[in-house]
């Protein structure tokens, strides 16, 4: 059974600042459960009978650190953020990433989200970048929250396998080598089916309505177009930022 004052915290994090006061972030679902319990540390489980019995070597070897609660069904949907719950919410501790972008960005390919806004997606971003062995997505500090618990769940579990960092973004690209490509998307760059692309630096992708901002458009080395088919054709203004990542991504690696 679950308390009043644990369905009530539970809901606060919902809000980004009840989730970054806690440290905390939300995930619901057996499969995205069981994707994170081995890479976050988790503090609580409100999951039903049928759960807790498939994962009681788990829960045994975490019976100190892990509060649980076994609930019904209904109880769950008291409790979920979900309109159709399945068996089990979570409470993870939210990571603490340390990287060197110049190090990183060297060697291999890294996402720039530039003041994405919608958490659904953000979060297929991730799931992308996971799909694509992509390790690092950097956001700029008004970029959605990755720990949403839309965010979380459109990741579809790609949060634990890519390290979502919020960053000055034009601050870090301009601390980047030289040689370091950084690719941005814009109606008038050149054909990325016909430039030459390495599968290493940083990728930015702009806001929904607006694009690629002025300030980290400055450190824009290599401007890339995605055209539309046939060219010439009148069609819509541009691709929703998930489905254009997906492109950028799925060209680089076919190189």
């Amino acid at each position: 059974m679950i308390s009043k004052n644990k369905i009530k915290y539970v809901r606060s994090l919902e809000m980004k600042k009840f989730r970054r006061a806690e440290g905390v972030f939300v995930a619901e679902g057996h499969k995205l459960v069981g994707d994170l319990m081995g890479v976050f540390e988790c503090t609580y489980l409100a999951a039903t009978a049928e759960w807790l019995s498939a994962h009681a070597s788990w829960l045994g070897v975490k019976r100190q650190s892990v509060e649980v609660d076994q609930v019904t069904e209904d109880e769950l949907r008291r409790v979920s953020f979900q309109d159709n719950p399945q068996q089990v919410l979570a409470v993870f501790k939210q990571p603490v990433y340390e990287v060197d972008v110049n190090e990183v960005a060297e060697r291999q390919l890294c996402l720039a989200l530039d003041d994405v806004q919608n958490p659904g997606n953000l979060g297929t971003i991730v799931r992308l970048a996971d799909w694509f062995g992509i390790e690092h997505v950097f956001c700029s500090k008004s970029c959605a929250d990755i720990y949403n618990p839309k965010t979380v769940q459109a990741t579809m579990g790609g949060i634990a396998h890519v390290q979502v960092h919020y960053v000055d973004l034009p601050q870090l690209l301009h601390g980047l080598q030289q040689s370091t490509p950084v690719y941005g998307t814009f109606l008038d760059g050149e054909n990325i089916y016909e430039k030459d692309l390495e599968n290493r630096g940083v990728i930015v992708m702009g806001n929904e309505g607006k694009g690629v901002s002025k300030d980290v458009e400055a450190f824009v080395t290599e401007r890339l177009y995605i055209p539309n088919y046939p060219q010439g054709r009148q069609t819509s203004e541009s691709l929703n930022v998930a489905i254009a990542t997906a492109i950028v991504c799925a060209e680089f690696r076919r190189r």
